[in-house]
């Protein structure tokens, strides 16, 4: 079968002399992302041969810790979203919504 169309993801990381992430960008053509800033990114692949994830997990220096919180609160509320859709297993996505229902009280992000 041929391959109809590429799509590229674009990711930009503006280092200083200690190699701490200053600045991050990224673009997605056929999204209509061209060079939009970021605080932080968490990128996972999975490696089918090895059967690992594998993972870059950067955030600027002047990412607010108030914002990280957040920020990990809504990745988890996504990958439970995405559990969902790939594996269509009700029971465990109902135990990771409490999970994130759990993490967001603690953390008192709930209004």
């Amino acid at each position: 079968m041929a391959v109809a169309h590429t799509s590229e993801i674009k990711l930009t990381v503006e280092l200083d002399e200690n190699r701490v992430p200053e600045a991050l960008h990224w673009s997605a053509e056929d999204g209509g992302i061209e060079n939009e800033e970021a605080k932080a990114m968490m990128l996972s692949v999975w490696d089918s041969k090895n059967k690992e994830s594998l993972k870059i997990d950067l955030w600027t220096k002047d990412m607010p810790v108030d914002e990280m919180k957040i920020f990990f609160h809504q990745t988890l509320v996504t990958m439970t979203d995405t559990f969902m859709k790939a594996t269509q297993d009700e029971k465990m996505t109902a135990t990771m919504k409490d999970f994130c229902d759990y993490f967001a009280e603690k953390l008192e992000l709930k209004q």
